[in-house]
């Protein structure tokens, strides 16, 4: 898996480090609220988990499927397909942890999922935003995040391409010819 890395963007240090500082301000912020960790699967399990250890508070956590890219694909497609059967969210603050913040659609997607189905309030959080590759029609912000990167396709700590990679302890950039086949 190394050898089709091109770069390491961030290592395990570094990932420890934005994690660090995103709990420490997810803490702060939701001291006084009933908070509820919502895992967009499957390529945030990583930061969740992680960051799941690192904030000193009382929470509650569940899992979403939300999917914009096919197999094979190193682009979003355009549809977003969210599939969620959590309860009861009128009682939680929700805090959606995502991998990486890229077009937008999917976080949209499920930002508005969950306050239609009648979250008390609704933030975001992702380990890494790709602006460049934001779609236009999507105006949602994000309200925590580790890093901006630039326009390239990134694998490790959970994020994947054709479901490999996810397992590499760091956030790298993969070779071209690995998803230009």
């Amino acid at each position: 898996m190394h050898k089709d890395v091109e770069k390491v963007l961030f290592s395990e240090k570094e990932l420890s480090v934005m994690v660090d500082k995103i709990a420490a301000d997810v803490t702060a912020d939701y001291k006084d609220k009933n908070l509820l960790l919502v895992c967009v699967l499957k390529g945030s399990v990583c930061f969740m988990a992680d960051l799941m250890r690192k904030i000193d508070l009382d929470y509650k956590i569940e899992f979403l499927r939300a999917k914009s890219y096919l197999a094979g694909c190193s682009e979003s497609c355009g549809e977003v397909e969210v599939k969620s059967e959590i309860a009861n969210l009128e009682e939680y603050d929700v805090l959606i942890v995502e991998d990486i913040f890229d077009s937008g659609r999917t976080l949209e997607k499920v930002t508005a999922k969950m306050l239609s189905d009648g979250a008390k309030s609704v933030k975001c959080c992702s380990l890494l935003d790709k602006p460049e590759r934001r779609a236009p029609s999507v105006k949602l912000q994000l309200d925590y995040v580790g890093k901006q990167i630039p326009n390239a396709f990134v694998v490790g700590y959970g994020l994947d391409y054709d479901e490999n990679y996810r397992g590499l302890p760091y956030v790298g950039i993969l070779k071209r010819e690995v998803y230009e086949k």
